[in-house]
């Protein structure tokens, strides 16, 4: 299996041949974030056989960037998505085969497992409505089982939701310079990567989109979170190899299965 970072919580997993695509943000700017490191991913990024994603904030659930995916690719997002993103209905209708899941729930793509877990994280469409959607991570199971968490916090029993996983793909930021409740900074991923124990992980959600004119704010919350991960992992969880990529870079992390 094979991991391409591209930037923010947008992801490539392959496994058996199946490209699954996390959390799409194709963007150069998304309302008053800029993207300040890395190129927007290429073309080719946005073929894959399914995507994941993990809640409705739209950093996350990014209606522009879901419409460049090619018809029949199949769109897997929390239950509940398309009654609050209209813009979901419209895509469903350009060819683009909508699958609701919520937590515990579980679906085939080209025989590679998608499994729902849950996610502790606001779930609504901000900034309105009303709770209508769960926050989800999902469990890719294929010749590896990769687990994306989409953004959560730690939460009691994370490890037995998830499950066994050889690879984890941790967020370990944000997109500004406080996380709110239900995020992972550096510290908290790293204990959440000690209850997980998996082979691999690959930290990503940070370094890659900051408010403009905020750039001289508490800079080190985008700079920084890779390195302060890699360097808790090691004396947390230091038997599991962490992959520090940059964006773009794809790893092919050692999983015996």
């Amino acid at each position: 299996m094979e991991v391409t970072w591209w930037g923010h919580a947008t992801c490539t997993i392959e496994d058996s041949g199946v490209r699954f695509l996390t959390d799409p943000l194709f963007a150069r700017r998304l309302a008053h974030l800029r993207r300040r490191r890395g190129a927007p991913p290429p073309p080719e990024a946005a073929v894959a056989e399914a995507v994941l994603v993990s809640h409705l904030h739209a950093d996350h659930l990014h209606v522009p960037s879901l419409a460049r995916l090619a018809p029949g690719t199949r769109l897997i997002v929390p239950r509940g998505a398309p009654r609050a993103v209209p813009g979901l209905r419209k895509l469903d209708g350009q060819g683009l085969r909508l699958t609701e899941m919520e937590p515990g729930d579980v679906v085939a793509v080209e025989g590679v497992t998608v499994r729902a877990v849950p996610a502790l994280h606001d779930g609504r469409r901000l900034p309105m409505g009303p709770h209508r959607s769960p926050a989800l991570g999902y469990v890719v199971e294929g010749e590896a089982r990769t687990y994306f968490a989409g953004d959560t916090g730690l939460f009691d029993g994370m490890a037995e939701a998830v499950g066994p996983v050889d690879v984890t793909l941790l967020p370990v930021g944000g997109w500004g310079p406080y996380l709110g409740h239900g995020h992972l900074d550096a510290g908290r991923a790293a204990q959440a990567l000690a209850a997980l124990s998996p082979v691999a992980a690959v930290p990503v959600h940070y370094g890659t989109y900051w408010p403009i004119g905020m750039d001289g704010v508490r800079p080190h919350e985008f700079h920084s979170p890779g390195d302060e991960f890699v360097r808790h992992a090691a004396r947390l969880a230091p038997k599991v190899a962490v992959h520090l990529l940059g964006h773009g870079q794809r790893v092919r992390p050692e999983v015996a299965r």
